[in-house]
C-alpha cells in the first residue's frame, strides 16, 4: 500500500500542521512516510501546500505529481488538486467553503469526490481551527492508509509539553471526521 496525498488551503487553515500531523501517524503505526511542505511566504492567508507520502515500502520521493488523495481546504485550490490526481483519486473537499457547485463536471466525472463540512463539523465541535483534524479523519476513514486506531496517544506524543492541552480537541475532531462516513 501507497498513498500519495495532497493537502491544500490557505496559510491559517492548518495544512502544513495537517500533513504533520498526518505522516506522523503513519510513523507510529510503523510505515515508511514522507512529507514536504510547499507555503508562500504571507504570514496567514497565502497558499499553504503538503506533499504526503505513506507507505508499507520505500519511498522513493517526497514529490507528489500523481497523486491517489487530495484533501481540499479552499476554492484556491480545487483545479491544482484536481489535476494532479489519477483518474478514480479521491478528491476530499472542504464543503463548508467550497460549494459542490464549484466543482466541475469533468472533475466530478473523473475523480470521487467527497464533500466534508469540516468547518461546519469544527464550528459544532466549539472551534473552527480543527478543521484540518476533521480531514484528517475522513481521509483515514476513505483511504485505510493510516488506521488511527491509537491516535489520541499518537498525539500525546506529537504535542509538546504545554500543547498537549489541544489533544483532546484534535482526537474529537479527528473521531468526528472518521464518523462522518461511518456505516
Amino acid at each position: 500500500m501507497t498513498e500519495r496525498t495532497v493537502f491544500a488551503g490557505f496559510g491559517g487553515q492548518g495544512i502544513i500542521s495537517l500533513g504533520q500531523i498526518w505522516v506522523y501517524c503513519g510513523m507510529k503505526e510503523g510505515k515508511e512516510v514522507s512529507f514536504f511542505p510547499f507555503y508562500g511566504a504571507e504570514k496567514r492567508g497565502g497558499i499553504a501546500r503538503a506533499n504526503c507520502v505513506v507507505s508499507d515500502s520505500g519511498i522513493s520521493s517526497p514529490i507528489v505529481t500523481h497523486a491517489d488523495s487530495a484533501v481540499v481546504m479552499n476554492r484556491d485550490s480545487l483545479e491544482e488538486c484536481a489535476s494532479i490526481l489519477h483518474d478514480g483519486g479521491l478528491l476530499l473537499v472542504n464543503s463548508s467553503l467550497v460549494p459542490l457547485s464549484a466543482i466541475p463536471a469533468a472533475v466530478k466525472a473523473r475523480l470521487r469526490v467527497i464533500p466534508v463540512a469540516a468547518t461546519a463539523i469544527a464550528e459544532k465541535l466549539g472551534n473552527v481551527r480543527i478543521a484540518n483534524m476533521v480531514m484528517l479523519g475522513a481521509l483515514a476513514r476513505q483511504t485505510g492508509a493510516v488506521l488511527l486506531d491509537r491516535v489520541e496517544s499518537i498525539l500525546e506524543q506529537f504535542f509538546p509539553g504545554n500543547k498537549r492541552k489541544y489533544v483532546d480537541a484534535n482526537v474529537s475532531a479527528i473521531r468526528a471526521g472518521m464518523e462522518a462516513f461511518a456505516g
